[in-house]
């Protein structure tokens, strides 16, 4: 499996020739990635004509292979829809000469950084309009037709159920988390009808300019559901990066709402909005599990990996904080 920089340097090469001929892999360094994949940025340079080109690869030990040919392909699915993402060039599944499954986009200029986000002076516009421009890619992601994507994503029908099933699954209990889960299972909002989710749509994975939201990035999580899970992601409390604000750490839940159904979404209410906002914080404190279960079982031996596990604790304060608002 391909480990070192030179190998990863091999392997693209290998998979780019196909698309783009041979080239020279120049400039190849990883930059800080989530939990699950790995991520690359570099150039492919063949004379004058230079691809500037970013590359995730499936971290070792990854569940779900094939997830990156499926990304790649809602990626082309949100671009064709009029949602901002990055332009795919060539996706893959192991085996192959990177060793594990990869997609290759077109680099983008722009900052992911939450916090850089949240304070940088140059910056200052983007945030002004941040909430707007969120509410504009979320209800063109909603729009998207689900008919391609069907039987190539995940579909959700109860979320409750998806993340009690996770939960239960681990055999490490948190009377927290038993507790938010009976309060959603007894307060269900009425249906609507499914759609695209992108699934992770939160500060973190959003590319941002002076101008506003650049590209929306990691599709990893996408699914076929609710739309309100991606609004309750946004809002949660872990995607504020110690600022006050309830949408990313910018602006309010309100705006956001209004925001959203001027841009074709649903009408969602603000009471609605906190039982999303609660299984969000739930849905985090699952992945936290999983992530540290990856861990402790050797799965994928990472510090990383153990230091999100100790947030659980983080997501106790939260849930905490939220049910005394739901239930008065």
């Amino acid at each position: 499996m391909s480990t070192t920089t030179s190998d990863v340097a091999a392997g693209l090469r290998e998979v780019l020739r196909p698309v783009l001929g041979d080239r020279e892999i120049v400039g190849l360094q990883r930059l800080s990635a989530g939990a699950n994949r790995e991520t690359w940025s570099f150039d492919a340079v063949a004379g004058d004509s230079i691809e500037r080109l970013i590359m995730q690869r499936a971290r070792g030990g990854a569940a779900q292979p094939g997830r990156c040919s499926v990304e790649a392909l809602v990626l082309r699915h949100a671009r064709s829809g009029g949602v901002t993402v990055p332009e795919v060039l060539v996706a893959g599944e192991a085996p192959n000469p990177l060793g594990r499954d990869f997609t290759i986009v077109g680099r983008l200029v722009g900052e992911s950084i939450a916090r850089r986000i949240l304070r940088d002076p140059d910056l200052e516009s983007a945030r002004r309009r941040f909430v707007a421009d969120c509410a504009r890619e979320l209800a063109a992601i909603h729009a998207l037709d689900p008919e391609p994507m069907l039987g190539r994503l995940t579909e959700i029908s109860d979320p409750v159920d998806s993340q009690r099933v996770a939960y239960e699954g681990f055999d490490d209990p948190h009377p927290v988390f038993d507790l938010a889960f009976r309060w959603l299972t007894d307060n269900r909002p009425p249906a609507v009808g499914s759609c695209v989710v992108h699934g992770d749509f939160r500060m973190g994975n959003l590319l941002i300019d002076e101008a506003g939201i650049a590209a929306v990035l990691d599709w990893e999580l996408c699914h076929i559901g609710d739309p309100r899970g991606d609004l309750g992601w946004l809002c949660a409390r872990a995607w504020r990066f110690g600022e006050s604000g309830e949408v990313g750490g910018i602006g309010s839940k309100a705006e956001l709402l209004e925001a959203y159904e001027a841009a074709g979404g649903l009408r969602v209410g603000v009471g609605e909005l906190r039982w999303w906002e609660l299984l969000a914080t739930l849905r985090w404190g699952n992945a936290c599990l999983v992530m540290v279960d990856d861990h402790r079982r050797g799965r994928s031996r990472s510090v990383e990996l153990a230091m999100i596990g100790r947030r659980i604790a983080e997501v106790e304060y939260d849930t905490l904080l939220l049910l005394p608002e739901l239930v008065r």
